[in-house]
């Protein structure tokens, strides 16, 4: 059972939440810009970096107290939603365009921004879609449009949240199931789970535009975008980052609920939601890059908990990734390794355990 980490609040919650989310892409812009060197500090930042923090600082963030107030957290939602639509079209231009930034420059930006796209924009998005504001939801569909992924609205939102941690769930890996065979099955079930879902919704009277329609028409868009930046390279750069997003949210559902399963009752139901059907992390630096998306079982209890209120189950009570989240990713990425490491932590966790 891993220990608690000492308790700590090094900087106040929002602080934290602004300076690890801008401070990368304000790095990764001045790349793009002034190219060289420049290129460096960003893909450092969003990447080893903050995989560095957490490991030196072994501590994890107080909870916010019950009921604490965080007037600011939807305004930092509406500056990164700002931020991305913005800073997608000019990555685009700087690696497809003619930006006079080296080959290997535009690799660095390529990897550095598909980085802040997946770890970044994917939570913004993901806490706007769960805000009830029209304004900000539709912030958060823009997102996931832009990034070819616009489903994902829908998915998460009408499917996810109820069978997670079942094998009616496609976004809930199961035990010994390897990323890349998870990828294909997640991708296209989710895109059918959540048609389904909203095509149940019209059925009892819903009206308007389709939802759907609104993603494809966005990810159109957002293709049509490329190719006016850079041609056939801007296009192909454009949906490339988004790829690279989209498998960075699915590699964190992944791992998030990596082989935890509900009991199933006596009248064929799972049993209720609870913390332990969710993996956490709880680790300072990456919870703020990620908006506290490491906090995952809180989250699944309360879905409309804005993410700075957002509380860490103790390890006896829900379960905790052996590292934290960006980390445990990576390891994900081979699944011999994965499966090897993460073994002993289900079992733990395991219905009948």
């Amino acid at each position: 059972m891993p220990r608690a980490f000492p308790r700590a609040q090094i900087l106040p919650p929002m602080l934290l939440f602004a300076l690890a989310t801008l401070l990368p892409l304000a790095l990764l812009l001045a790349g793009a810009a002034l190219g060289g060197l420049w290129v460096l500090p960003g893909v450092v930042a969003i990447g080893l970096l903050t995989a560095v923090l957490d490991h030196l600082m072994r501590i994890t963030a107080a909870d916010a107290p019950e009921g604490a107030e965080f007037p600011a957290a939807d305004a930092l939602l509406v500056v990164l939603a700002l931020c991305h639509l913005a800073a997608l079209p000019l990555a685009v231009w700087a690696i497809a365009g003619d930006s006079g930034i080296s080959t290997a420059g535009r690799v660095l930006l390529f990897l550095g921004f598909g980085q802040f796209f997946g770890q970044v924009s994917n939570p913004a998005a993901h806490e706007l879609i769960h805000r009830g504001g029209k304004g900000l939801f539709r912030l958060g569909v823009a997102i996931y449009a832009s990034l070819l992924n616009g489903h994902h609205v829908s998915a998460h939102r009408l499917v996810h949240h109820r069978p997670v941690a079942t094998d009616a769930d496609p976004n809930s890996a199961r035990s010994g199931e390897g990323y890349y065979r998870f990828l294909l099955r997640a991708w296209p079930g989710s895109f059918r789970a959540g048609l389904a879902a909203e095509a149940a919704l019209r059925a009892k009277g819903r009206r308007g535009l389709h939802p759907y329609a609104v993603y494809i028409l966005g990810a159109g868009a957002s293709l049509l975008a490329g190719a006016a930046i850079a041609g056939w390279a801007g296009l192909a750069v454009w949906a490339g980052l988004a790829l690279f997003a989209k498998a960075e949210l699915y590699l964190s559902d992944y791992v998030q609920h990596y082989g935890l399963r509900r009991r199933i009752q006596p009248d064929g139901r799972p049993e209720p939601v609870g913390d332990r059907h969710s993996w956490n992390a709880p680790h300072w630096a990456s919870s703020g890059l990620m908006l506290n998306a490491p906090r995952h079982s809180d989250h699944h209890a309360h879905p409309s908990r804005p993410y700075p209120a957002l509380r860490l189950p103790a390890p006896d009570q829900a379960p905790w990734l052996p590292y934290s989240l960006p980390v445990c990713s990576v390891i994900a990425l081979s699944p011999p390794h994965w499966r090897r490491m993460m073994r002993p932590h289900v079992k733990k966790w395991l219905p009948d355990a």
